[in-house]
């Protein structure tokens, strides 16, 4: 994420189904990195990152895999550049698949014979799920990052404690510094990359240092995390796990399953699993990483440049 990264094309379509909260239509931003040359031009890759971040968490990635194929990296409703959702109970996995598959379709209406893959960090990789199970998307690549269909009630119940809560700070280096407290697993990195992987989650405001989403977007973790009966919230998780592993099931894309050693959110378990059922992903574990790995790491970029680069 150096300044000699090339700098994406910030782009916006029009999406239907839950409405914005300015009333007007509601746009969904992506950041678009053209092909290199010699690139194939008729492969996109779609990026699609974590709960309460942005496209921008690609930047190293999206560099690397443009030389394969052109890249896009969505910003999910609610986030970076994209609209808020006037209801904040449709920021659910339904209503983004459903923007992602517009995005799909527009970016097919100028290609028919175009290849989509998928790189989904955790949200992200639940994303991908739900439209890798349907066959009329056509997901040739799924890259799955720290998630799968069983989540860990105690990390929704972590991420729940600081997500929508919209601190504010004096200073860009003042909010850095917040969100490395609260994303330790993310793992090691310099000063520099970490400063890159912040600046896009920030916007100034009347002096002030705000993170850039709409804090609503913690609404429906809350419903499940902070109800009155706590088993209220892990039957609800539970129940959703069949639901997750008939996606899961139904997938026939080759797929590559990534994991942070230390994942609270993924557990060694679940990813053996996935690598032996539905589509058998290949399993890749990063020690010294919990949840979710970055993909800025040398050896995690290239990971998933070689899996996605494979005949």
């Amino acid at each position: 994420m150096s300044s000699s990264c090339p700098m994406p094309e910030l782009r916006f379509i029009a999406v239907s189904g839950a409405a914005a909260t300015t009333g007007q239509q509601r746009r969904l931003a992506y950041w678009d990195w053209l092909p290199q040359p010699g690139a194939d031009a008729h492969r996109v890759v779609v990026c699609v990152h974590g709960l309460s971040r942005q496209g921008r968490d690609f930047d190293v990635l999206a560099t690397a895999l443009s030389a394969q194929a052109r890249v896009i990296a969505v910003d999910v409703a609610g986030r970076g550049c994209s609209d808020w959702l006037a209801d904040p109970m449709a920021y659910q996995v339904g209503t983004y698949a459903t923007d992602v598959g517009t995005l799909i379709a527009h970016l097919r209406s100028n290609d028919p014979t175009l290849q989509i893959d998928w790189v989904g960090t955790s949200m992200g990789g639940l994303i991908g799920m739900a439209l890798a199970a349907q066959p009329a998307v056509g997901i040739r690549r799924l890259v799955l990052n720290d998630v799968g269909p069983v989540i860990q009630w105690d990390a929704l119940r972590r991420i729940g404690a600081y997500l929508g809560l919209n601190p504010s700070f004096a200073s860009e280096q003042e909010a850095a510094d917040y969100l490395r407290t609260i994303s330790a697993g993310f793992g090691p990195h310099d000063r520099e990359q970490w400063m890159a992987l912040s600046r896009p989650m920030l916007r100034e405001r009347d002096g002030r240092w705000w993170l850039h989403y709409d804090p609503a977007l913690a609404v429906p973790i809350r419903a499940l995390t902070h109800s009155v009966d706590d088993s209220v919230g892990r039957q609800a998780v539970a129940d959703g796990e069949a639901a997750l592993w008939a996606l899961y099931d139904a997938i026939s894309a080759r797929t590559l399953l990534l994991r942070g050693a230390d994942s609270d959110l993924l557990t060694r378990e679940t990813a053996r699993a996935m690598s032996e059922r539905g589509p058998r992903a290949q399993y890749i574990e990063f020690p010294g990483v919990g949840h979710a790995p970055t993909l800025v790491a040398p050896d995690q970029v290239s990971a998933v440049a070689d899996f996605l680069g494979q005949a």
